[in-house]
């Protein structure tokens, strides 16, 4: 019950702020997004977490043990905001067809999903040679800046529910004390957070729905999203949009393997190229049925296993996401329940996953993580002040000096975060363990995928691009720095040789 909650209520959210930004800010017809677009995506949950709760009945099998845990998927948060805004408004005001911008959505996520099965079949091979320092903590540090430090923003906002809730959680998650009946405590603390919500509504304290993102509420009706070829209608205009696309593919696989090592270290082995490919297929199929949002593997599967969870909690997001999605209540649930009612289950599972970073790797590679959290703490940084600037408008449309340096550093660190992040922490692990060539490597490869965007990229929405296109030098000077490092490196190694090597017409001794 309690993973069952985190799960089902993060991947409705997403949901719910998909049907906001289309319908709020771009004004696409609201049947088409209800009975169309939010079935379709919900599709990909339903047939990507009963798959997983499948793998992890097989494992149990195979293993003899019973405490196996689920992994956890659900919609990309990134790719809400980056399909919404990169993809299907620019589609919508360029074509003026509704349904037209959706089936191109379609065909980007068809797509996609091909684009990602393709990459599963290398997911074992990075995850054998990527140090765990690497593959953690990237993932750790989108667990401390995405999934606990937005939701505490949410507690903070509204102190009196959300601490409450808040306590509740660190009483029963983490201290580990049992509640009578063994009451899950991800339950009742939503519950009791609920309560406290309409309680205080009622004396006039607070505002009656204080829902995590305001949707257009549609009346319940059944809509199936049987899988179709309408995809095709909007395939020669998708090919536009897929170096919009394609980043978010890629830090999704890379999320992905970070998440299979993260169960690994949790006790539960998966398949690499299973997890991704199913990544992948469920991506495929819910653009086939109307989709415009990827599914993938999410983080904080130690936070679940501590919850006890198994197979069960999957299942159960897969029905009630699938079918909220055919039925329409979904809007309904998360425009009732108050945003700090369940951000502190996000906050526990964020917390979990930074924790499992560090000890889960040898403490001599502590540093190697601290620095691979990093490029979240960018992302974080650029995603609230863009905001900012958005909201702003004209008031900063001359921003210039420190503040505007600071925003573009920041939005170059963040573009690419994950595939930054595992670089550096792989890089600096494999210098704390003094094997200069392969901490070399990273830095080299590093500097190729600065030169076509996939980490640093100048462009506004973070998308890939030909070096000999783009007319900023931004690519070079990041390739440049980054080849300068791996030279760095690589001479520590000769020093080390030359102080370790015995003087001339001595022996080693």
């Amino acid at each position: 019950m309690n993973a069952f909650f985190a799960l089902m209520f993060d991947n409705v959210a997403n949901l719910v702020i998909l049907v906001a930004i289309l319908v709020g800010a771009f004004g696409f017809p609201k049947d088409l997004v209800l009975q169309r677009i939010v079935p379709g995506t919900a599709v990909g949950v339903l047939v990507g977490d009963l798959i997983y709760a499948w793998m992890a009945r097989r494992l149990a099998r195979k293993t003899g043990r019973a405490d196996v845990t689920a992994m956890p998927l659900g919609l990309n948060a990134p790719s809400v905001f980056g399909i919404s805004f990169a993809v299907l408004g620019p589609a919508y005001i360029a074509t003026g067809d509704a349904m037209l911008a959706w089936k191109i959505g379609m065909a980007v996520t068809v797509l996609v999903g091909l684009f990602k099965m393709g990459l599963s079949f290398a997911g074992n091979a990075v995850r054998s040679a990527v140090p765990r320092a690497g593959l953690l903590g990237s993932i750790a540090g989108a667990g401390i800046a995405l999934i606990a430090f937005l939701p505490f923003l949410k507690v903070v906002a509204n102190p009196i529910v959300g601490f409450v809730a808040l306590g509740v959680i660190l009483l029963t998650l983490v201290a580990g004390v049992r509640l009578p009946w063994g009451l899950p405590g991800a339950f009742v603390s939503a519950l009791l957070a609920v309560a406290i919500h309409y309680g205080l509504a009622a004396f006039g304290i607070g505002t009656p729905t204080a829902a995590a993102a305001p949707a257009p509420a549609g009346a319940l009706a059944l809509a199936i999203p049987w899988p179709s070829l309408q995809f095709l209608e909007g395939l020669s205009l998708a090919w536009a949009f897929l170096p919009i696309a394609l980043p978010f593919a890629v830090m999704t696989i890379i999320g992905g393997i970070d998440n299979t090592e993260s169960a690994a270290a949790a006790g539960d082995e998966y398949d690499t190229r299973g997890i991704l490919l199913t990544e992948g297929f469920c991506t495929f199929v819910a653009g086939l049925c109307g989709g415009v949002v990827e599914s993938t593997p999410y983080i904080g599967h130690p936070a679940f296993k501590k919850m006890g969870a198994g197979a069960g909690y999957a299942i159960a997001t897969a029905l009630f996401v699938g079918l909220g999605g055919m039925l329409g209540y979904l809007p309904l649930l998360v425009n009732w329940i108050p945003a700090a009612a369940v951000a502190p289950i996000l906050i526990y599972i964020g917390l979990e996953v930074l924790a499992q970073g560090f000890l889960a790797t040898p403490s001599r590679h502590a540093p190697a993580v601290a620095l691979a959290v990093l490029p979240s703490l960018g992302f974080l940084l650029s995603l609230e002040m863009g905001s900012l600037v958005t909201a702003a408008g004209g008031a900063l449309a001359n921003l210039s000096g420190e503040l505007a340096e600071t925003l573009r550093a920041a939005k170059l660190l963040g573009n690419g975060f994950i595939v930054a992040a595992l670089l550096w922490g792989a890089a600096t692990a494999e210098l704390i363990d003094r094997r200069f060539v392969r901490s070399a490597v990273y830095f080299f490869a590093a500097a190729v995928l600065c030169l076509f965007g996939v980490i640093h990229s100048p462009a506004a929405q973070g998308t890939f691009f030909l070096p000999w296109r783009v007319p900023d030098t931004t690519p070079y000077t990041f390739a440049a720095a980054y080849a300068a490092v791996g030279v760095l490196v690589l001479s520590a190694r000769l020093l080390r040789e030359i102080t370790l090597s015995p003087p001339a017409g001595r022996g080693s001794g």
